[in-house]
């Protein structure tokens, strides 16, 4: 087996070590079998809350041991390949596996990133807002293009993206929108993209096909566990009514049933505009703690609140990645200098490679700061 083959093996093996020792391998069996038998009490149901929670947990188990044993055998059954191929001298069939295992570095790599979401809230559902900023129409037609690149992204990771609110822009794309994103780790995945983005191309609303440069911002929070206590007292707020607007037609809404809620202290305001007024209530209510929640969050995390406070106005100077569509393709991350020329891959959806580098760079920053306590 050549050397760089060894290397990687070496290294999916380094990446299995840790995936065992994150969802503790050994007693997995056993814990799976103590959910088993949970979900067979017909009183689970009895409160849904708690029964979504263990039903989650179960399968966010189910899928790591899942993929512990899918890298575990792809390097197995690649390597006795390899040895195979070089015994009957078949180039092709070490080639062919070789590929597999440089694959496999990838995906493991990957698999023990996301095990270390293991952040208060990383495992959460999570509230993201879109806010177009500084550049009028361009920047709301570059909202709505992060919005759907956004929705884009859940929907290959298999999350649910749910529409909490939206403002249309005046001649075209969104002034602001927010979604709920449901999947496991879909806060811890999410969070590093809380920022200013800037794109830069020919702008279509520009008769003389001039280069334009926008901003829209970013901002993710998490959404709050029922088991979290999160008390709003109504004197900490006002609830105004309005009448939400819509793409027109029969589905406008025409009854004052979309809700704002503003927190007096903080200034924070969050909306909803479902058909329901009572709905919009809840709904508004529970993003103003997910919110209030973040805040927390932001001042027990010195690195959650470091960046938050990085993010600044929707303008120069405050951009985390930057998308350059003309004269060139180039997509970059500013904080981990990570690049790439398929723009139209990220705009579909492809943030992968963005958040891995990100989170990997938060977790050497904490790794550094405990060493640096330790000392």
């Amino acid at each position: 087996m050549r050397a760089e083959t060894q290397n990687q093996a070496e290294a999916i093996r380094k990446s299995l070590a840790l995936l065992a020792q994150r969802m503790d391998y050994e007693t997995a069996p056993h814990r799976l079998e103590e959910f088993n038998a949970l979900i067979e009490d017909p009183n689970l149901w009895n409160d849904p809350a708690k029964a979504q929670k263990l039903m989650r947990e179960r399968q966010m188990l189910m899928d790591a041991v899942g993929t512990y044993k899918m890298i575990e055998a792809g390097l197995r059954d690649n390597i006795e390949l390899i040895e195979m191929g070089e015994a009957e001298g078949d180039a092709e069939i070490v080639a062919e596996a070789e590929a597999t295992i440089k694959a496999l570095v990838d995906t493991a790599r990957a698999k023990e990133l996301e095990a270390l979401l293991d952040g208060e809230a990383d495992g959460n559902d999570t509230f993201l807002e879109v806010n177009a900023g500084a550049g009028g129409t361009e920047s709301c037609d570059w909202a709505s293009m992060l919005a759907r690149m956004y929705t884009r992204w859940a929907e290959k990771k298999g999350y649910k993206v749910e529409l909490q609110s939206i403002s249309e822009g005046e001649e075209a794309g969104i002034k602001s929108v927010s979604y709920k994103i449901s999947g496991p780790n879909a806060y811890g995945w999410l969070k590093s993209e809380s920022g200013v983005h800037r794109l830069v191309r020919i702008s279509p609303y520009d008769s003389a096909a001039r280069r334009h440069t926008s901003f829209s911002s970013v901002w993710v929070y998490p959404v709050v566990d029922d088991n979290i206590e999160i008390e709003v007292l109504p004197n900490e707020i006002r609830i105004d009514t309005y009448r939400s607007s819509g793409a027109g037609g029969q589905h406008v809404n025409t009854t004052d049933s979309a809700v704002r809620i503003t927190h007096l202290a903080t200034g924070i305001v969050v909306t909803s505009s479902e058909k329901s007024q009572h709905q919009n209530r809840d709904i508004a209510m529970k993003a103003l703690k997910s919110r209030l929640y973040q805040m927390e969050l932001d001042k027990r995390n010195a690195a959650i609140n470091a960046a938050h406070e990085a993010k600044g106005d929707a303008g120069w100077g405050n951009q985390i990645r930057s998308y350059v569509l003309q004269p060139y393709q180039m997509v970059k991350d500013l904080r981990t200098n990570v690049e790439t020329s398929d723009t139209d891959g990220v705009l579909n959806g492809d943030l992968d490679r963005f958040m891995q580098a990100t989170l990997a760079l938060d977790v050497a920053g904490k790794s550094r700061a405990e060493a640096t306590a330790e000392d």
